[in-house]
């Protein structure tokens, strides 16, 4: 019964409260990222959600436009300012997915929202990761995020759409918001954010 009809209400009054409470801060933030980073202010793209259907996922832009002499964009590592990484250690740039959610296109919890060039990669078990729609947070956020291996993500993930609960969402809201403020598990071990996903190694 929650997994199909309460877990959308849930979502729905979550984001709703989340925009009346978090207003002013969305406000504060839009402003900053204007003035530290320019426009646009929010960074929008592809990603695959239930079912494998597109949508476009919005995030507070973390990164700079720096070029090469090739017009190429630099590295992640030398794009991402000191201000844009505050945002990502604090979950703070994943505040516009609330909109995402509002509409539909996510839930509160889920399996985060990966590139759209992954889809060819996946096992037939790592796609049902897709039979449930993307969360903000997810099973994985709370038991590595990027400090553990993609196929660890996997597991968890798939893990999560056999056990969808009220209350299993709710733990992981819990845990999420502690792990937000405890600042861990942010980046993996070699990267500023987390490798590219690339395929399984058996294969």
């Amino acid at each position: 019964m929650y997994r199909k009809f309460g877990k959308r209400l849930f979502d729905i009054v979550c984001s709703f409260c989340g925009f009346l409470i978090l207003a002013p801060l969305l406000l504060l933030i839009a402003a900053m990222v204007r003035a530290k980073l320019g426009l646009p202010v929010i960074f929008s793209q592809q990603r695959p959600g239930l079912n494998s259907k597109l949508f476009k996922l919005y995030k507070f832009r973390s990164m700079t436009d720096k070029k090469d002499e090739n017009g190429m964009l630099l590295p992640d590592s030398e794009r991402l300012t000191v201000f844009g990484k505050l945002l990502r250690a604090t979950s703070l740039d994943e505040l516009p997915e609330l909109w995402n959610i509002l509409k539909g296109d996510m839930s509160v919890v889920g399996p985060r929202p990966l590139l759209v060039q992954y889809l060819p990669f996946y096992s037939a078990e790592q796609i049902r990761r897709h039979d449930v729609r993307p969360g903000l947070t997810g099973h994985a956020q709370v038991n590595g995020r990027n400090a553990i291996t993609w196929q660890d993500k996997f597991t968890l993930d798939c893990w999560y759409v056999d056990h969808v609960s009220f209350w299993l969402d709710i733990k992981i809201i819990c845990v999420t918001v502690a792990r937000i403020l405890k600042r861990k598990d942010i980046s993996s071990s070699t990267s500023v954010t987390m490798e590219y996903f690339t395929g399984n190694e058996d294969e």
